[in-house]
């Protein structure tokens, strides 16, 4: 696996150095569009509506389109907002892994300690074993800043995107405020039911058979010389960044990271923090 981002999970004075790859990848078979005739391959092009020229990449920027005007984004737009520069997954919470509901589930990242001594990795892998929790990480990725959930995933520590709040839809059916009664016999025989597919979860023992099907299709077609000479394009990088700092004195930072969060839950909120009186003249 090759990494795709350097950063560094941070907690009150914590640093955890680590280096994120991809934990998933797709299996389907890749299949692009050709002509049925002679097997051309069919491209889409890059064309400006304006003079109907074909653009490069390097000169294709993003935009915001309210209906009446547009708003173009440059590159340097882009790197000059704040959270994009950030290589910190930082942790703002840590909740009851149950609270985490998995339809906010987004992309897995394996992350790798990317530091001389791991120790800071491992306590904070075993810190979230014994605790039950789960941590709730803020971070940049890829230009977009994102909501995480960091768990443990065997001996690694795991970091899943999750979806905004208002990313996820309420579900409203109408269907489901109609009353229903069931009876005692049939919820009976619907947990006999259930109790006939009882099993343990192996995800090794089920197969994709339409990729399968796919492939021993092309597989029989290639044997029957059923093919065209046809060129073939690759090529896509991941970047990779600068990792975070090491942590000189381990026990020192989370010290001194206990006594300044006590130190803050302590103090009188201010005039500004306060909730003024209702009813006054």
């Amino acid at each position: 696996m090759r990494s795709i981002w350097k950063g560094a999970i941070t907690f009150g004075l914590v640093n955890v150095p680590v280096k994120v790859y991809s934990a998933t990848e797709d299996h389907d078979v890749a299949l692009h569009q050709v002509h049925d005739a002679d097997g051309g391959r069919i491209r889409y092009r890059r064309t400006c509506e304006l003079d109907g020229e074909i653009v490069e990449y390097a000169n294709i920027a993003k935009a915001y389109d309210d209906g009446d005007r547009t708003v173009i984004l440059t590159e340097e737009d882009s790197a000059s907002l704040p959270a994009e520069k950030s290589r910190e997954i930082d942790i703002v919470e840590f909740v009851p892994s149950a609270q985490v509901d998995p339809i906010r589930f987004e992309k897995s990242y394996y992350l790798e300690p990317d530091s001389a001594s791991p120790k800071a990795y491992a306590l904070l892998r075993q810190t979230l074993e014994e605790t039950e929790r789960t941590a709730i990480v803020q971070f940049a990725l890829r230009q977009k800043t994102r909501l995480g959930a960091l768990r443990v995933h065997g001996d690694v520590l795991m970091l899943q995107a999750l979806l905004w709040d208002d990313e996820v839809r309420e579900a409203t059916f109408p269907a489901l405020d109609q009353k229903v009664t069931i009876t005692a016999k049939e919820l009976e025989m619907s947990h006999a039911l259930v109790k006939s597919f009882e099993a343990d979860f192996e995800p090794g023992k089920f197969t994709d058979d339409y990729q399968e099907q796919l492939r021993e299709l092309i597989e029989a077609k290639l044997e029957r010389g059923d093919a065209v000479d046809t060129a073939e394009t690759f090529g896509e990088q991941a970047d990779e960044g600068p990792g975070g700092g090491e942590v000189l004195d381990l026990m020192e930072a989370l010290r001194r990271s206990v006594e300044r969060n006590r130190a803050a839950a302590e103090l009188p909120p201010t005039p500004a923090q306060q909730t003024p009186a209702t009813g006054t003249r």
